[in-house]
């Protein structure tokens, strides 16, 4: 005799608490056993799901091209912004609404830290730019320069005072979850705001330093996708099921050329080029520095002669420098997304959110991102920036470090070394 599995006992009010109803970015992971079944070129609904990650990547491509015309403030808003929306998705990845309930104000306390955290890293990495920009205004300054000073401490007792919160919300029989949010929170804050100190300060050290590094994530996505799309049949890895090796490849090779193309493209404006050391809004002229200016290189005469119409060829030599970011963007940074696809499959959910229609939330977008910040600005500072100090580069770490006052300090006590140097030579001569 068959069971009967249609039939079910009465649903309580305790078991239709606890019925869990699946949230719209949930994936059920179980559906095929096989890797290659969900690779795109068997997904019947591609061109659907293509149509829609195009006209949003459009909107979204249109509104990053707007923010980078305004500059570098608007670069950081929109820093910020992606942010907050990082952090909404990754706090509730582990919220349960039914002990949220028990626990009023809870939620809130996340935010407390977040922003506590915010002050800290922005308050370490603007401090001497704000100063730079309110020189003028002397009240002003002088405000600014006493919260530069104290800014540390303000931080601290902001975080002691979310640490006795917490600790006074403790309810007995949950603990374990008030513990695990705790720890969960402090490990959110740890991966978004380290990687976005590096981009504030790519940001500051020109916006090229920012904008190829972020170019060259999104044309490798972008190339894989595609190269995925209609060639893909090998499987890559088995946390992403829709990864294959020929997407890998083709976007490794297209992320390469794109890196020496758009180095050269983006090498010739000043505004992308030149180091922002205020907080101002205004355009930006400088001295590109060697790095961006041209070298001329011969081509072989049967080149000239047969193939091309030019004798020689002009390259950026910050061009060789985008190759080598071009190698890690489309080699170690989708490891970035990889562990994310882990991630997800853990806790078995399609997205980490929706806010993107045909890319899940931001923090699907912005996987790879985290990983190329930190290693753009790694690179930069190690290979990029002159070892040996310059005079424009003590100056400008002078404007940067020290207050107006303590610059006239500086120019009186140079003023004073070099008159008596002045004068010892002059003795020196008239003696001989």
């Amino acid at each position: 005799m068959q069971k009967d599995h249609g039939s079910s006992a009465p649903s309580t009010p305790t078991s239709a608490r606890l019925r869990h109803r699946r949230r719209s970015n949930e994936f059920n992971f179980e559906m095929s056993k096989t890797n290659g079944n969900h690779l795109l070129i068997n997904d019947h609904d591609k061109y659907k799901s293509m149509w829609i990650r195009a006209c949003s990547s459009l909107w979204m491509l249109g509104g990053f091209l707007l923010i980078i015309y305004l500059g570098h403030l608007y670069i950081l808003a929109m820093v910020v912004v992606i942010q907050i929306f990082m952090a909404s998705e990754l706090f509730n990845l582990l919220r349960r609404a039914h002990e949220d309930k028990r626990l009023p104000g809870f939620r809130i306390l996340n935010w407390h830290f977040y922003f506590t955290a915010m002050l800290f890293v922005y308050g370490r990495i603007l401090s001497h730019q704000l100063v730079n920009t309110v020189t003028s205004d002397k009240i002003f300054y002088k405000l600014v320069s006493k919260l530069i000073k104290y800014q540390m401490v303000i931080c601290y007792f902001l975080y002691i005072a979310g640490v006795m919160w917490f600790i006074l919300t403790l309810k007995k029989k949950m603990y374990k979850y008030q513990f695990g949010q705790f720890a969960w929170t402090h490990m959110i804050l740890i991966v978004v705001f380290t990687q976005s100190a590096f981009t504030v300060a790519n940001i500051f050290e020109g916006i090229f330093w920012f904008l190829l590094p972020a170019s060259l994530i999104a044309v490798n996505d972008v190339a894989a996708y595609f190269f995925g799309f209609f060639f893909g049949k090998t499987p890559l890895i088995k946390l992403s099921p829709k990864k294959t090796w020929e997407g890998f490849i083709g976007a490794s090779v297209v992320t390469t050329i794109s890196a020496f193309v758009l180095a050269n493209v983006f090498g010739h404006f000043q505004w992308l080029t030149c180091p922002r050391k205020d907080l101002s809004t205004g355009w930006l002229l400088c001295d590109p520095g060697p790095l961006f200016k041209p070298e001329y290189y011969p081509l072989p005469g049967w080149l000239s002669r047969w193939v091309l119409p030019w004798k020689e060829v002009a390259i950026l030599p910050v061009q060789w420098h985008a190759l080598c970011l071009s190698l890690f963007a489309s080699s170690i940074a989708p490891f970035g997304g990889f562990f994310a696809s882990g991630f997800k499959r853990a806790f078995k959910i399609k997205d980490f959110g929706d806010s993107i229609p045909g890319h899940g939330g931001f923090t699907d977008r912005m996987d790879c991102q985290m990983v190329m910040a930190v290693f753009a600005y790694i690179y930069h500072q190690s290979f990029v920036v002159p070892q040996d100090y310059t005079v424009e580069m003590i100056i400008n770490e002078i404007l940067r470090s020290l207050t107006l006052e303590e610059q006239q300090i500086l120019y009186t006590k140079l003023g004073q070394i070099l008159q008596e140097r002045m004068e010892n030579s002059l003795h020196f001569f008239s003696l001989g």
